[in-house]
Formats: C-alpha cells, structure tokens, sequence
C-alpha cells in the first residue's frame, strides 16, 4: 500500500492506495504555510496511516516546476512553503520509506495514461482547465518535463493581443476568463462559473457569448497543440470537464474553428478525463510505481 498526497492552495488531499489505483482512507488536511507546520501536518498523517496499512511508499503530487530526481520545487505556486526544500530526503528521513514526487498536472496525466482515458494511447497532451491553464505531454508513455521543467505548460502561449496588451492561454480560456467577463459586464462580484450556466440556460445572451467565447478560445489553444505535438489524441481535465454538454461543446467549437481555417486538414483527436477530483493522487501512485520498478 502507499501514501498518496497532492498538495493544493488551500488544502492536502491524502489518500492511500493499492498498486492498482484504488484509493481508501481518503482525508483533506488543512494546513497553514509555515513549513514546520505544514511538514509535521502530513509526517503524522503519514505515520497514522503506517500503523492501519503496510505502507511501502509515499507518492506526492505537488503544484510548480518539480524536479522529480531531487525532490526540489522550483518555479512559484500558490504554496510559497513548497519551493527549495528537499522533500524526498525530508519525508524519506522522518518516515523511513521510499519518496516520489511530481508535478500536480503530470500526475493527472499519468491517472489518465495509466488507469483512464489515455491508457490505450503512447502520446498524448494533456490539459487542465480551472483557474488557470495546465498541461502534461507523455510521449512514448513518458512524461516530457523539458529542459526547464515547463514541459507542458500550455497556459503560457500567447493567444492574443489587444491594445497593446498580450493574453496567454490561462488569461483568455480558463473558467476564471469567464468569471472575469461577467463580473466587468454586470459590475459586480457574484458571478462564478456554475451562475453563468445556469444563466445561459434560461436564455441569458450575455452569458452564452461568454461560454461561446470561451470554448472558441479553448478550441484554438488545442488546434496549436494539435500543430506543435501532434498527439494521438488530447485530453481535457479540470472540473468543467465534468459536465455532461462538455465534451459536445468542445467538439462544436472545434469542427466550427476548422470551417474558418483554409489550411486546416488535421482534425483534433479531443477526450475527457476519466478521473476527476482524484486524478492528482492516482497519478502520483502511478509515478512512483515507475520510478521505483513496482
């Protein structure tokens, strides 16, 4: 059995799991900031969970620029305690067991190339559609971290410009894009994504060119990863993902982006995850049984 971490802005989901990706004991730790605080939080957990099950591991999924083989995070994150610390030497010498650890969007793809939707694919690009945009590549099965461990990173690519003003992927095709729209549309803050459905549902217009924009948007990025990778097929995550219109509506937004393009003569392969608000915990499972030949 293993202990299956994913660390979060706000919280640390834990799980523990067999080495088929079967989750049991699933818990949220809320943990402050401060890294003593934070790392004596989940050591103890860890060590609760040794004397219920045979834990052989732990298996971490963590947000920014991770450096697998050190256990280093470098980049920025919305947990500032993360970055410098080595926390495969950390958990290792205060748990005695063997560490992994991984970017938190890798690990999602890995659920999916494992134990989901990918597993019947070798190259796959993966994409995290939340607050922002995130993203994997597997090639050949592997995940592709690149030279500077932004392999993936798809919500950086420059998707438009106006005025003089540049938006990325994150800032133009995110559920929070949305958010920002209808709040500076109707002047005030109690918009959030569920409102703006369910709006366009009972015939808002404003609402619906909002969701119309934001899944041309989002058909864009995919037709430029189609491009750039050329993945056998592309993955959509994120908790839109989970709506039953979703993966309908992405593929309309792409069929009518491909009617405006007169070059276009490849048509994206387009799926929806399988594991939903666990995928960071299976897939940190399935990293560490590949690192440590399990």
């Amino acid at each position: 059995m293993f202990a299956c971490i994913d660390i979060g802005g706000s919280s640390v989901k834990v799980a523990v799991s067999d080495v088929n990706g079967e989750l049991t004991g699933s818990d949220i730790l809320y943990v402050s900031h401060e890294i003593n605080e934070f790392t004596e939080k989940i050591v103890n957990w860890v060590k609760k969970v040794q004397n219920e099950y045979d834990i052989t591991g732990i298996a971490i999924s963590a947000p920014g620029a991770v450096d697998t083989k050190t256990g280093i995070i470098g980049g920025c994150s919305a947990v500032p305690c993360v970055h410098g610390p080595n926390w495969k030497e950390i958990f290792k010498s205060q748990t005695g067991l063997n560490v992994s650890i991984e970017n938190d969007a890798n690990c999602a793809a890995l659920a999916e190339a494992s134990f989901g939707s990918g597993k019947d694919y070798n190259d796959i690009a993966f994409i995290v559609c939340g607050t922002g945009i995130g993203g994997a590549i597997l090639k050949d099965n592997k995940i592709h971290h690149g030279k500077h461990l932004y392999g993936g990173e798809f919500g950086f690519m420059i998707m438009e410009e106006v005025d003089g003003v540049y938006r990325n992927f994150s800032e133009t095709s995110s559920t929070s894009s949305m958010v920002r729209k209808a709040k500076k549309h109707y002047k005030s803050n109690d918009w959030d994504g569920v409102k703006i459905f369910a709006e366009a549902e009972k015939g808002n217009e404003v609402c619906r060119g909002i969701i119309d924009t934001f899944y041309m948007n989002l058909a864009k990025g995919i037709y430029n990863i189609q491009h750039i990778y050329d993945p056998e097929i592309i993955l959509l995550g994120g908790a839109i993902s989970g709506r039953e219109d979703f993966s309908h509506s992405i593929n309309e937004a792409m069929a009518n982006l491909l009617k405006k393009l007169d070059s276009a003569s490849l048509v994206p392969k387009i799926g929806v995850c399988t594991h939903k608000q666990n995928a960071n915990l299976v897939g940190a499972l399935a990293h560490h049984l590949s690192e440590y030949n399990i």
